[in-house]
């Protein structure tokens, strides 16, 4: 269950995350109202699930998938651009994500 809940706040996060565009600086109602309600959600949804993952895990997990799907939609459906850098940057995220989830796991 508590994986079903850190899914759940990663994907909260994301739609928040990408609602702020849209937002137009909070003048949009829609948006604004999208982008609060998944921030709450998504907090909420995360301290369930720190009640059985440890923080550093589910932290790094939360925020390192958010950061890597958010840049995903933005090159595939935003129109920003993407070259090498922003890739390997991803794959530096995903790799450190990783590498906590690991060390965690022989430490823990």
């Amino acid at each position: 269950m508590p994986g079903l809940f850190l899914a759940l706040a990663i994907s909260s996060e994301i739609c928040a995350t990408v609602s702020l565009k849209y937002t137009h600086g909070f003048t949009r109602l829609l948006p604004s109202l999208v982008v609060v309600v998944g921030y709450v959600a998504s907090f909420a949804l995360l301290s369930q699930a720190l009640k059985q993952i440890p923080v550093s895990t589910a932290y790094a997990i939360w925020s390192g998938a958010g950061t890597a799907v958010v840049a995903a939609i933005g090159f595939a459906f935003l129109g920003e651009g993407v070259n090498l850098w922003k890739v390997l940057g991803i794959a530096l995220i995903i790799v450190g994500v990783v590498a906590l989830n690991l060390g965690g796991a022989a430490h823990s």
